[in-house]
């Protein structure tokens, strides 16, 4: 969800673990040659997720190994979430609303915050949202630790995950 820390803690961890930092909406701005407000007011939401989906498979299919932090409706994607399952490992950096809408209100670059309500919107998005970033391999919760706190929390959970059997296998 916008404003849980994915970008920051995302080059943090990319940095931990010796490998490429990606951010999707980077990526997507480049590509498109606008801002993501921009991309919102000229072309919709609906052609800036289809830009999102498309830019987050050519990631994951052309730069593994890396941390890729995608944008918060990202994962609201059928696909995107099926590709990432197969080609990565998902972290839900969960925080509360409060902290959420804290941390936004710092930037003034959020198109779907945008309304007469911001906080309402928030909340109606985490209700929304919070089921189907549910399906996330790790839950990690963002909180207000340092950032490096936050990032060995996720290199711990990683770690604890990685070295689960397979599902369907049987130890001996």
């Amino acid at each position: 969800m916008m404003g849980s820390g994915k970008s920051a803690v995302g080059r943090r961890l990319a940095t931990r673990l010796g490998l490429p930092f990606v951010d999707a909406d980077t990526e997507i701005e480049t590509a498109a040659g606008m801002s993501i407000p921009e991309i919102f007011a000229q072309r919709g939401e609906t052609e800036f997720r289809d830009g999102e989906r498309r830019v987050i498979g050519r990631i994951l299919t052309t730069r593994a190994p890396l941390v890729l932090a995608t944008g918060g409706g990202a994962y609201m994607n059928a696909e995107t979430r099926e590709r990432i399952a197969k080609l990565g490992i998902s972290v839900w950096l969960k925080a509360e609303p409060d902290v959420l809408m804290r941390r936004v209100r710092k930037r003034s670059n959020r198109p779907l915050l945008q309304t007469a309500d911001p906080d309402a919107t928030l909340r109606r998005m985490l209700t929304e949202r919070e089921p189907v970033y549910a399906l996330a391999d790790l839950t990690l919760i963002s909180r207000d630790d340092p950032l490096d706190v936050v990032v060995e929390d996720v290199v711990a959970a990683l770690g604890q995950y990685l070295r689960q059997p397979p599902s369907g296998s049987q130890e001996s």
